[in-house]
């Protein structure tokens, strides 16, 4: 079973993810979403537990889940979620030939 964080935890940080990185979102869904000749449009964050990250992504109108586990194993702090975010990011980055920005 995996580790739920608070409903305020999930909260603060899907709003951080949707505000200020909407393009981080659609660079992690086309690096992790199943091949397809239809272009990702959208994705948005929209939970996430102790094993992985879930966003919701859309292709020609048509939204589906993708479910990214964490690059490093289940976690349970909520300090460990954004090392795991920025993780899925670089990993996002490498996979489409793309140099990802420095992090603070």
């Amino acid at each position: 079973m995996p580790h739920i964080f608070e409903p305020e935890v999930v909260s603060a940080i899907l709003r951080h993810m949707n505000g200020d990185h909407a393009d981080d979102n659609i660079l992690i869904a086309r690096a992790f979403a199943t091949a397809s000749d239809l272009p990702i449009t959208d994705a948005v964050m929209t939970d996430l537990d102790g094993d992985g990250g879930v966003w919701q992504i859309t292709r020609a109108g048509v939204a589906e889940e993708l479910r990214v586990p964490w690059p490093s194993g289940p976690i349970d702090e909520r300090p460990a979620v954004r090392r795991e975010v920025v993780a899925i990011y670089d990993t996002a980055c490498e996979k489409l030939g793309i140099q990802p920005r420095p992090h603070a």
